[in-house]
């Protein structure tokens, strides 16, 4: 925040030298400013991507362009092998070519000569016009039938295009004859068309098409960066112009509060003043003490740590005798009182964190009974060594909707004040059971008891009721168990009667 004021600072100062007064619609003007901004992003992000895609469909045609030609160059030397063919079944040779059906030679004037399998029904009748072209010139007729002239005779071969050329090779392409018809086609016939281009020595001509979703791939793929132009600025410019108009209209605030105390009266005025420091200055101590707890857990507990492991190293002669016995009764009580401080320290921060909000809950469905049950179980040992009688009562089964762990932290702290306040010999008892739309869990214990006005105290933070017999702590576990159970939804309720035993009541809302 500090270096949004500093930036902030001279814009302010500069506003208000040119305008002399605070513009009164300064949300409009920053809304009608962030829609400009954002629409100019926006179309320029749209012309960009149209220009793209442009790009990409000019390539891809460029692309199909070029290999059109080279498919034409492959047909070419296909069409050349099965003439090659031809010309040596002319010469008295054996033919063999890819996609040679059979062959027939004849003369000018029409009459066949001679065939490669069966006779001359094997081939169509040929107009006569088209055997005078043929005389000269490369034909094709129809799609399979190729002539051309040799040694004074005409060679007819009978061919089937599609084993003449690779299937993949015309993947998105078509072979075509003089006229259009189309000899064979892998084509889409609603794909745009790229190029045609013609065989150099054959009458054949290769169409291509444009893969539209293939060209348009990477294009498809930048869509998400487009969006990024297009909303991340405005997203940033939204949130910078939260920030500048919440310090615009916190100047402003504070401008006219000056102007009010100037016009008061002067002793009014000074209250004012007064007042106003004092709310700010306890604020910032609030603050100030927060900051200084939360943040103080490690360099308080890592000393008493040091303390506490050193004493019991004396304490143990793990380096040989002290030499003295009070040496020893020394470290006893040194680790004994390292040991209290850390419970206090570690109480007084937990506290802290959970009144300042950061001690996160996760409240989800369990069995409060179950928690009771362990819980007592984890204690049975503390009341095994005082001579306290530690049972479980009723134990109804109960789904509550709060946290499982802070559950089990409120009942771990009513049972060690229950365990700190009962005498030797006593007992406690631990009960869950149903009450309407909650859950209530009771400890009950045959300590002294709370009085009506140290009940109403009691989950105040640092409240100790000094008891004969009892040790007590920093005052800080009910206060604890208490914000836990609110920030739950729930209660902490204090009951029982002085000299009579206390009876301890955490309620919960049912989870069905």
């Amino acid at each position: 925040m500090a270096i949004v004021e500093r930036v902030a600072s001279p814009l302010y100062a500069a506003a208000a030298r040119a305008t002399g007064k605070t513009t009164p619609n300064i949300r409009l003007t920053v809304l009608v400013s962030l829609v400009l901004i954002a629409g100019s992003f926006a179309g320029a992000a749209s012309l960009q991507m149209r220009l793209d895609r442009v790009h990409a469909i000019s390539q891809a045609k460029w692309y199909e362009a070029r290999r059109a030609g080279n498919i034409a160059l492959v047909a070419d030397a296909a069409l050349d092998r099965l003439a090659d063919a031809g010309r040596a079944f002319a010469d008295g040779q054996a033919p063999a070519a890819p996609g040679l059906i059979n062959i027939a030679t004849f003369d000018r004037s029409g009459v066949w000569i001679r065939v490669l399998h069966g006779d001359a029904r094997a081939f169509p009748d040929l107009p006569a016009s088209w055997i005078q072209r043929a005389g000269h010139e490369n034909l094709l007729m129809g799609t399979s039938l190729l002539a051309f002239p040799y040694r004074g005779h005409l060679v007819l071969l009978l061919f089937n295009a599609k084993t003449m050329l690779p299937a993949a090779l015309l993947e998105h392409a078509a072979l075509l004859a003089p006229d259009g018809t189309s000899i064979w086609s892998r084509l889409d016939p609603e794909a745009d068309y790229a190029a045609v281009v013609r065989c150099v020595h054959w009458p054949m001509m290769v169409r291509t098409g444009i893969d539209t979703d293939g060209a348009l791939a990477a294009w498809y793929g930048a869509l998400p960066l487009y969006l990024f132009v297009i909303l991340g600025p405005a997203l940033a410019g939204a949130c910078l112009s939260v920030v500048f108009v919440g310090e615009f209209e916190r100047r402003q605030r504070a401008t006219k509060a000056a102007r009010s105390l100037r016009s008061t009266r002067p002793l009014e005025g000074k209250l004012l003043v007064r007042l106003a420091h004092a709310e700010r200055d306890a604020a910032e101590s609030q603050r100030s003490k927060s900051e200084f707890i939360a943040h103080m857990s490690h360099e308080l507990r890592t000393p008493l740590n040091a303390i506490i492991g050193f004493s019991e190293v004396i304490k143990n002669g793990l380096f040989g005798p002290a030499g003295h016995s009070k040496y020893v009764e020394y470290a006893t009580d040194i680790a004994d009182a390292g040991r209290g401080l850390h419970d206090k320290i570690g109480s007084i921060l937990e506290y802290a964190n959970i009144e300042a909000g950061r001690h996160p809950l996760e409240c989800g469905a369990f069995d409060v009974a179950e928690i009771a049950i362990n819980c007592v179980n984890d204690h049975q040992g503390r009341a095994f060594s005082r001579r306290i009688t530690l049972a479980m009562g009723i134990a109804e089964p109960v789904l509550v909707l709060a946290d499982r762990a802070a559950t089990g932290r409120i009942l771990t702290a009513l049972l060690s004040n229950a365990l700190s306040y009962a005498p030797e010999g006593g007992w406690i008892r631990v009960d869950v059971c149903r009450e309407d739309c909650v859950a209530v869990l009771k400890v009950r214990d045959s300590g002294a008891g709370f009085s009506s006005d140290e009940a109403k105290v009691a989950t105040n933070a640092f409240a100790r009721f000094d008891r004969a017999g009892a040790t007590t702590g920093a005052g800080l576990g009910l206060a604890i168990a208490a914000s836990l159970a609110r920030r739950m939804g729930g209660a902490l309720v204090i009951g029982g009667r002085r000299g009579e035993g206390g009876v301890t009541s955490l309620r919960l809302p049912k989870a069905d």
